[in-house]
C-alpha cells in the first residue's frame, strides 16, 4: 500500500528569519492524522535566512538528523559537538537524557536549506552524543547511500533505533529497488526533482509511506536530478 503526503498539504509558517514546512505535526502545526509514521516523528523542510538561526534550546530522548541541501549550517551543542554542515553531510545528535544546542547560518547572502528529521529512539535515557559525516555526490548518485543505521554500518551515522536512512541522487531514467523485510515499512521524502515511487509520481516536498510491499521501486523522472531520502523502518 502506498499513502501519499503531498507537499502542499504540509504545515507552513514563515517567521521572517525562518520559512518552514512540516510533514508531520510540529510546534504550532497540529494535525491528529499527521503525528508521524512508525518511528519517524518529524520531517521539517527549513530555509534559514542569512545571518539568522536557532538560538540555544533543549531536546531529550530523540534521534535528530540534519541533512543540508544548500548553504552551510553551523552547529554547537552541550555534548561538545560542533561543526559546519554543508550539502551532502549528515549530522546526528542523540538527545538522550538531555542536550542543548544552537544552529546558525553565518552567511551574509546565502540562505540555508535543510531537512530536520526526528526519529524516536528504542528507549529513553541514552547518553547524549553527536556525529557528523560527509557523503559525496558520487556515492549517492544512482544509488541508495546508507547515512544512518543502528550499527553505523558502511560508514553511516549510528542511531539508537532499528531504522536505516538512505540518501540518493537520481538522474532522469535511473532506477533503484529497495527490498523490504517482512513487517518493515518505508517512507520516501523527495527533497527536489521528481521521483516515481511504486508507480506514483512525487515532486519536491512530497512524501510517501510504503507498507505491506516487498520493495520500494524508485525511478528518476527529470529533467532535474532528483534528491531524496528513504527511511526503512521497524
Amino acid at each position: 500500500m502506498l499513502t501519499l503526503r503531498p507537499a502542499a498539504e504540509r504545515g507552513h509558517f514563515d517567521h521572517g528569519w525562518l520559512d518552514t514546512r512540516h510533514t508531520f505535526s510540529f510546534a504550532e502545526y497540529r494535525d491528529p492524522a499527521q503525528m508521524g509514521f512508525r518511528a519517524l516523528r518529524v520531517i521539517n523542510q527549513d530555509r534559514v535566512r542569512p545571518g539568522q538561526g536557532f538560538g540555544t534550546h533543549g531536546h531529550r530522548d530523540m534521534e535528530i538528523l540534519s541533512y543540508v541541501l544548500d548553504g552551510a549550517l553551523a552547529h554547537r551543542d552541550s555534548t561538545g559537538g560542533g561543526g559546519v554542515l554543508r550539502p551532502g553531510e549528515v549530522q546526528r545528535m542523540s538527545a538522550g537524557t538531555g542536550v542543548t544546542h544552537s544552529e546558525f547560518n553565518g552567511s551574509r547572502d546565502e540562505e540555508v536549506h535543510f531537512l530536520q528529521i526526528w526519529i524516536v529512539p528504542d528507549r529513553p535515557g541514552h547518553e547524549p552524543s553527536y556525529e557528523q559525516r560527509a557523503y559525496p555526490a558520487a556515492e549517492r548518485r544512482g544509488a541508495l547511500r546508507l547515512v544512518a543505521s543502528p550499527d553505523g554500518a558502511a560508514g553511516s551515522t549510528a542511531i539508537h533505533r532499528d531504522a536505516r536512512v538512505y540518501a540518493s541522487l537520481l538522474p532522469e531514467g535511473a532506477r533503484l529497488r529497495h527490498p523490504l523485510a517482512p513487517g518493515r515499512a518505508a517512507w520516501v521524502q523527495v527533497a527536489r526533482g521528481r521521483v516515481e515511487v511504486n508507480g506514483a509520481l512525487l515532486g519536491p516536498g512530497d512524501g510517501a509511506a510504503v507498507e505491506g510491499e516487498e520493495a520500494v521501486a524508485l525511478a528518476g523522472r527529470g529533467p532535474e536530478e532528483a534528491e531524496l531520502l528513504l527511511f526503512d523502518l521497524d
